[in-house]
């Protein structure tokens, strides 16, 4: 069986009330070949991540690794600035391996609910993740376009938390299926 990492924030980790993360509970019934391992955590920037991606990723020789960062990197509060998310994003991708990275961008919010984070600064930070996929040739999935293109794209974002940046099952279903699709794609 091969093994499939999710690293990222709160937004890998979420559980909306569930007993195990959504992101892990959809893709492990929608990739049967793969162990999927939830290796979020939540208020992790890339900085935090990087302190962590030994224990955390590497330790289970994963054949693939979603990386899904940028949503406290853009925050007001907790600000890393776009150089640094890139090298770290960099970082990140070269000790996994390019070819088994798939760069995720952080999703627009809903700004009237999200007093540090604003989309055309997420935005940015996509633009950022697009730029770390194509210097390192690793795999690439353009979130916060898919998301922000989608009339009232608002209503993917309303869960338990309803802060306008935490989704729900609904966008923890679009999530899923672009990761189900894009793994389906490498391995044909």
């Amino acid at each position: 069986m091969k093994t499939l990492v999710c690293f990222g924030d709160s937004l890998t980790a979420g559980h909306e009330g569930k007993e195990r993360p959504r992101l892990s509970e959809k893709l492990t019934h929608q990739l049967s070949a793969y162990k999927v391992i939830n290796a979020g955590v939540a208020g992790n920037t890339t900085k935090d991540a990087l302190n962590r991606i030994d224990k955390d990723v590497l330790n289970f020789t994963p054949d693939l690794v979603t990386v899904l960062f940028g949503s406290n990197d853009a925050a007001a509060n907790k600000k890393v600035g776009i150089k640094t998310y890139k090298e770290n994003l960099l970082k990140m991708t070269n000790l996994i391996g390019p070819d088994r990275t798939i760069l995720i961008t952080p999703p627009p919010v809903d700004e009237t609910l999200q007093p540090n984070r604003t989309n055309s600064e997420l935005a940015k930070y996509a633009d950022a993740v697009k730029q770390v996929a194509e210097e390192t040739g690793s795999h690439f999935i353009e979130f916060f376009t898919e998301v922000h293109s989608i009339p009232d794209y608002e209503k993917l974002l309303v869960g338990i938390l309803n802060d306008g940046l935490h989704f729900g099952e609904a966008g923890y279903d679009l999530l899923s299926e672009l990761i189900t699709k894009k793994i389906s794609e490498i391995s044909s």
